[in-house]
């Protein structure tokens, strides 16, 4: 998939600064090509209880953005995103006190 498709998807305008994070970001992900599409179907996934995937602003990550309202529905996600990981063998880092997660790489 083409870096400007990426970040249309993802919901960012295509500047050359966005490019650039993007680019960083896929160069630290470990196994990128094994899991990009499933990035994409994630985000839309978590769309309808708005989550989503994006660029990190502190770390050159993807990061994935649990902002579900109300315990029961966080929880869900959570797992949404648990199983997720699990069944494409991704590496997620979990930010303390937040339901945030990097998205570290394909194992």
């Amino acid at each position: 998939m083409q870096k400007q498709a990426i970040l249309t998807q993802l919901g960012y305008s295509v500047t050359p600064n966005a490019e650039a994070q993007l680019e960083r970001v896929i160069n630290n992900t470990i196994g990128f090509e094994h899991i990009e599409k499933h990035l994409i179907a994630l985000h839309d996934a978590l769309k309808v209880h708005h989550s989503f995937v994006a660029l990190s602003s502190n770390k050159d990550y993807f990061k994935i953005k649990n902002e579900a309202t109300g315990a029961e529905l966080i929880d869900e996600v959570n797992e949404m995103i648990s199983k997720w990981a699990a069944k494409y063998k991704i590496t997620l880092e979990k930010v303390p006190n937040k339901n945030t997660y990097y998205v570290i790489g394909y194992k």
